[in-house]
């Protein structure tokens, strides 16, 4: 058996906006008949942990919402272990309960956490949270994604937003999402495996491939979602393996 324990992306590898990548629920059963200890990660904005859950089980994949990891959690996490208590939130109003212990103040807050806005970024919105960074308010991006894919196609994901504050403001966001390492350690800690013995399973290169390398766990790359067969020659490691769909993740892991 080539692993102790999974940690495994949602959109794209799992799920996509149009329904279930097939096969996926036979692949996450075949874990669990396994003994294989897995969590899903995934650096969304648009949902929180109870709703993907729910979303989780309409594809056939049980799993309790704290077994699921967020880039909002781990950024709410990171505000609350600094002291933050005012923020501004540019991500869809759904996260927001995961940031309840906040005070919502886009005139005066203390960080601008940046996700996906999608279709609601606008003008002013960016240029609110230009005028609060240049106050002080330190930029935080939940994620950094360059693009996603929908099922209808690739659209632009928060990572260009983000860029654009870093450039007007000549600041470095603090990135919580993947690929930073800090997310992945929380998840490492929950599933109590050698990190060599972790598989980062995903459909984003940088995200999941080189992200899982870079917290010393082992990646496969599933070319669904937002794979790119280019993407692969900026890695300075290639994935251990890359499959069609996750469908194919058990037979990789010999179960």
């Amino acid at each position: 058996m080539r692993a102790a324990a999974c940690i495994i992306d949602i959109d794209g590898t799992v799920v996509t906006s149009t329904g279930p990548i097939p096969g996926a629920a036979g692949a996450i059963a075949a874990l669990e008949r396994a003994g294989i200890r897995y969590v899903f990660a995934t650096n969304t904005t648009r949902h929180p942990r109870t709703v993907l859950a729910a979303r989780l089980a309409s594809a056939g994949i049980d799993v309790e919402p704290e077994r699921i990891w967020t880039a909002p959690v781990a950024a709410a996490r990171w505000l609350q272990a600094r002291g933050v208590t005012r923020v501004s939130l540019l991500l869809p109003s759904a996260s927001f309960e995961e940031f309840s212990g906040f005070e919502v103040d886009d005139e005066r807050p203390e960080a601008v956490v940046v996700g996906d806005l999608g279709r609601e970024w606008t003008f002013d919105r960016l240029n609110a949270a230009f005028l609060a960074l240049r106050a002080g308010a330190v930029l935080v991006a939940i994620q950094k994604n360059r693009c996603w894919n929908d099922g209808t196609g690739l659209k632009l994901d928060a990572g260009p937003f983000v860029a654009a504050l870093e450039y007007a403001t000549g600041r470095t966001a603090e990135l919580i999402g993947k690929p930073a390492a800090a997310f992945f350690e929380t998840a490492i800690s929950f599933l109590q495996a050698p990190r060599e013995r972790i598989v980062v399973v995903g459909d984003s290169v940088e995200n999941d491939v080189k992200g899982g390398h870079d917290a010393g766990c082992q990646a496969v790359a599933v070319r669904t979602g937002s794979f790119r067969e280019d993407d692969l020659a900026a890695l300075a490691r290639p994935p251990e393996a890359i499959l069609a769909t996750i469908a194919a993740l058990p037979d990789w892991l010999g179960i």
